[in-house]
């Protein structure tokens, strides 16, 4: 069974008018600030992660605080972990009403030196995990006649914005499809399915990106662009949101009596989501190169 650590007073345990939220990822940027926020908002919250060492910092503002916040682990890559968790959660809640998928990484490095491995290690996390913690509180969702879950994609996964990074679009491309057909299925049993699609964010989703083994900064016939695209990066995360930012318009969705489909999040995925309606392949192609590249930022 997963280790469940309490950090919150008996008097919202006691209260069953609570709602229950699980968030995955929660040790650090947009999970430890959705995880905050909702059981600040008075969500029974659940802030699950694959080691439990860094929960400390989330223990002690619950406990200061005194928010219904509770740390379990969950290894969103582990069938046993997953389905331990999400049980233990309802036998201890009778219902889980929200679950945000938040867990996920960036592999960095072109297609070619990528192993296949590698590639499929990025959609093991980022795609499969979406779909074994989904899976999981469905059927609870579906005999309650309601609930909301959250997949956190990024602009990402609807345009291909940046060279080196083809697993980690293609994994949310998978989202935003999965979420969009399940959406459909799921619509007669009162279950919500939202898309919250930030654009560049400041967190540790940055510091914790993985680059593929077999890149070589002094072989790689890529090395050049490489280059440029960090140089050119520096403009885009510039103007970044900050992890609390999304954690807001979660907020706001899921308190929607009648929540979108997809929520952007920053003005640089405003502007992107602008020039992907506006503009022809060709010149969204050729400003997004410009944008990265030139050091122009994604501004419209």
């Amino acid at each position: 069974m997963p280790t469940i650590m309490y950090s919150y007073s008996t008097t919202y345990h006691s209260n069953n008018m609570a709602k229950v939220a699980v968030v995955t990822g929660s040790s650090s940027g947009i999970g430890y600030e959705t995880s905050l926020l909702l059981a600040r908002n008075q969500f029974t919250t659940y802030a699950t992660m694959r080691n439990l060492n860094k929960s400390e910092g989330l223990r002690e503002i619950a406990a200061k605080e005194k928010i219904p916040l509770k740390v379990a682990q969950l290894d969103v890559n582990n069938d046993s972990s997953v389905d331990n968790a999400v049980d233990s959660i309802i036998k201890e809640n009778g219902k889980i009403n929200l679950l945000v998928n938040n867990a996920g990484y960036d592999l960095f490095g072109s297609l070619e030196e990528a192993s296949i491995e590698e590639i499929r290690e990025q959609f093991e996390t980022n795609f499969f995990g979406v779909v074994r913690t989904t899976k999981a509180v469905v059927p609870t969702m579906r005999k309650q006649g309601s609930g909301t879950i959250v997949n956190i994609s990024s602009v990402g996964g609807r345009l291909g914005l940046t060279p080196f990074g083809t697993a980690y679009h293609a994994s949310k491309f998978a989202i935003e499809g999965l979420t969009e057909s399940q959406r459909h299925e799921l619509a007669d049993f009162n279950i919500n399915i939202i898309l919250v699609e930030p654009g560049a964010i400041r967190s540790n989703f940055v510091d914790n990106i993985k680059t593929v083994k077999g890149f070589d900064s002094n072989k790689s016939p890529y090395a050049k662009t490489v280059q440029q695209m960090f140089q050119g990066l520096e403009s885009f995360f510039a103007s970044s949101s900050q992890p609390v930012d999304v954690a807001q318009v979660i907020l706001i969705a899921v308190n929607s009596p009648s929540p979108e489909l997809r929520y952007p999040v920053g003005k640089d995925a405003e502007s992107i989501f602008k020039a992907r309606t506006e503009l022809s392949d060709r010149d969204l192609e050729k400003w997004v190169r410009e944008s990265y590249m030139e050091k122009k930022g994604f501004v419209r």
